[in-house]
């Protein structure tokens, strides 16, 4: 099937009230059963068990009765209005139904029946007629293909899934939104256990007519809703997306997303689960973290990191103290963090005095600490270790690695670490891991943990992983750079390739820096231009039809006069000519030979969903062995990509290595935010691609040696 076939448009207009579906006054149950088992039966007994007080109406034309509950013959009995209706029936009679709902005027429908997208053209097709319906009508779709959705604060639970609410009660909650029902359901079976409160549960499914930028937009107006975390294989609205991400942090509420779909194996798993077909890893990973979301690669760490998005009073930001009782634990404490690069900051007599005052003569100040078992003997070291690095700040958190083992031994440590926070009233998040799960811990005491906004973890290691994600937002600039979008005069009304010469006289009045040169159509031009632009001079072949000139034999380099010009124009003529004889050369380009430097490789992509991103990297031999490269967004200043560009494998390079001399990244950085403002600025061009970019030593800048670029029409 097609990417079209497998990614219908939703047609629910995004101003649609989800209100009739996510609280409902009135449901209609279409499929209604006594059956144990059946998915009407469970839908009724989950209402039934959460105390649902508004009607339910049960629709059975084979039944005048359920458990004393009268059942009409079908729909069009209804009364006008009903606000939800469920549908537990085959997929062969979801269209009628849905027809039928629309008539009596339902405001929403959930349909669990699978087969439709992802089952073939058939039930494509059906799946277009419903939302189709849904744009018509107004009418809220949630599925095809989907588990339901529940409503932990008003006790509403529109799904076949056994469920008994949790009442949110005044608590702030998590919203979980999920394409996949499973997943969702698995993700709120272990925030539950944490006691983590839930506001929202919604399986989104194959979404006909609403997905999950729909629901993402209804949770930040919620708020109770405090953190929505999301399992997510391909966002239908990327742009609705990102632009809610946004709103989320100025709102001051975390998103984390966990996102299947980063091997090509999974990505071809999402076209057949939920009829989705999933986009660029990358280019989406780039986009949201951008946006302000938190990306997580595990259903684990998607549930660790909103706990304690959750659960603590900030959000973790910089260094980690860690107070642990064992010297093996610390090596494999600066193992892990190392690997992770998870910012411990390092501390010692003279730099931590408070914590050297609170700590026994014979244990060494450090990061992490080694209390060993001093605190069974004097319990009230973990008070006063944790008053010491409550007030440092160059600590944003602190982890207790706890050795917990039996009763007795939890009993005398943890009581001084819960009267350290109560009484100390830490502004900086604290979580207790247990060095030994499954040890004997009295759920007393992880209940007052959780009570003083401590998240209780069963392993150091997890709450190190979620630390990091946690930290890598809190340290993010999402500042956006002032410069202007930049306008490129010359680019072509009908779209298509632009030839390097063209490129060039398009992309310096912008700034960007290319080696003297001239187009030339003669070899008497040729030479005339040599004379200006000084010998040695390489000459490069042109035409749209040949965007790799090195495989065609039409570079050739280092020329030293004219009579190796002459020569050297008759071999470029000649060689592409024998590669493909129907290719008709514009001209060619003679271009001053420049020193050698480091390559990189630089160029822009307008993804069709995300929008415009550039790449900046190491090129060379190498480059496409180690792909040592960056995704930069266009929105960011000069000084950001130049952070960016040190992060990449390599950086070393650009800094100096082993008595080379510091390279002008700057001046790279330039280039990539030259890129990003006229990416902004032109949505009509597809790529460009900078290749290489050779970069020379701090303060001599960089030369862009070739130029190419797609566009497409401008208007289009």
């Amino acid at each position: 099937m097609t990417v079209e076939a497998l990614n219908p448009p939703m047609c629910t207009d995004s101003g649609t009230s989800l209100d009739r579906l996510l609280r409902p006054r009135s449901v209609a149950i279409v499929g209604a059963s006594d059956k144990v088992g059946a998915l009407g039966a469970s839908v009724l007994s989950n209402l039934l068990r959460n105390g649902f007080s508004g009607d339910i109406h049960l629709i059975n034309p084979k039944r005048a009765e359920i458990d004393g509950r009268p059942c009409l013959p079908s729909v069009d009995a209804l009364p006008d209005g009903v606000d939800a209706a469920v549908l537990a029936i085959p997929r062969v009679a979801v269209l009628e139904t849905v027809k039928a709902l629309a008539a009596r005027n339902v405001g929403a429908v959930v349909i669990f029946s699978a087969g439709f997208a992802e089952g073939g053209e058939e039930g494509l097709a059906e799946q277009r007629e419903i939302g189709r319906i849904a744009a018509e009508t107004g009418m809220v779709i949630e599925g095809p293909n989907c588990l339901g959705m529940t409503n932990f604060i008003d006790r509403i639970p529109l799904t076949f899934v056994e469920t008994s609410v949790q009442p949110l009660g005044d608590r702030r909650g998590i919203g979980v939104v999920s394409q996949s029902g499973a997943m969702a359901c698995v993700l709120c079976t272990t925030l539950a256990s944490r006691d983590l409160g839930l506001s929202f549960s919604i399986s989104t499914g194959n979404e006909a007519a609403s997905g999950v930028e729909d629901y993402v937009d209804h949770l930040l107006g919620d708020d109770a809703t405090q953190v929505i975390a999301m399992i997510v294989e391909q966002f239908r609205k990327p742009q609705r997306f990102l632009a809610a991400a946004r709103r989320a942090r100025a709102l001051g509420k975390t998103i984390v997303l966990l996102h299947p779909g980063k091997s090509s194996a999974a990505r071809e798993s999402a076209a057949t689960h939920t009829g989705a077909i999933a986009g660029d890893y990358q280019v989406m990973r780039v986009k949201v973290e951008r946006a302000g979301v938190i990306l997580v690669e595990t259903l684990e760490e998607l549930g660790d990191v909103a706990e304690i998005a959750l659960r603590c009073p900030t959000i973790p930001a910089g260094g980690v103290a860690v107070l642990g009782e064992s010297g093996a634990f610390k090596a494999l404490t600066l193992d892990l963090c190392e690997a992770i690069d998870l910012d411990l900051p390092q501390v010692d007599d003279g730099n931590a005095p408070a914590l050297r005052a609170a700590l026994p003569a014979f244990v060494p100040v450090s990061n992490p600490l080694d209390l060993t078992a001093q605190g069974l003997v004097e319990p009230d070291l973990y008070y006063r270790t944790l008053a010491a690095l409550f007030s440092d700040d160059r600590f944003g958190s602190v982890v207790a690695g706890i050795i917990q083992t039996d009763p007795i031994t939890v009993g005398i440590k943890l009581p001084p670490i819960l009267r350290a926070v109560d009484e100390l009233k830490p502004e900086k998040p604290i979580i207790l891991a247990g060095l030994d799960e499954g040890a004997d811990i009295l759920p007393d005491y992880i209940n007052q943990l959780r009570a003083f906004g401590i998240p209780y973890f069963p392993s150091t290691e997890r709450a190190f992983r979620a630390l990091k994600r946690l930290n890598d937002h809190a340290r993010r600039d999402f500042r956006e750079t002032d410069a202007a979008p930049l306008a490129a005069p010359g680019l072509p009304e009908q779209g298509g390739v632009i030839p390097e010469y063209r490129c060039k006289a398009i992309l310096a009045p912008l700034g960007i820096p290319f080696p003297r040169g001239a187009f030339c159509t003669t070899i008497d031009e040729a030479l005339s231009a040599a004379l200006n632009i000084g010998y040695p001079v390489a000459l490069k072949a042109q035409s749209a039809d040949l965007s790799h000139k090195s495989d065609a034999g039409g570079v050739v380099l280092n020329l030293r006069d004219a009579d190796e010009l002459r020569a050297g124009w008759d071999r470029l003529h000649a060689n592409v000519a024998a590669y493909d004889t129907s290719i008709a050369l514009d001209g060619a380009l003679l271009e001053a030979m420049g020193e050698r430097g480091t390559e990189l490789i630089i160029g822009a992509k307008s993804d069709p969903d995300w929008g415009p991103v550039i790449l900046a990297g190491f090129g060379g031999v190498t480059a496409e062995i180690l792909q040592d490269v960056r995704l930069i967004t266009p929105d960011l200043s000069v000084e950001a990509i130049a952070a960016e560009l040190h992060k990449l494998k390599q950086a070393a390079l650009l800094r100096g290595f082993r008595g080379s001399p510091p390279l002008d990244v700057e001046a790279a950085a330039q280039i990539v935010a030259t890129l990003g403002r006229l990416m902004i600025a032109e949505p009509s061009i597809h790529e460009v691609d900078l290749n290489p970019v050779v970069l020379y030593p701090r303060g001599k800048g960089a030369v862009a040696l070739d130029a190419l670029m797609l566009t497409g029409p401008k208007n289009a």
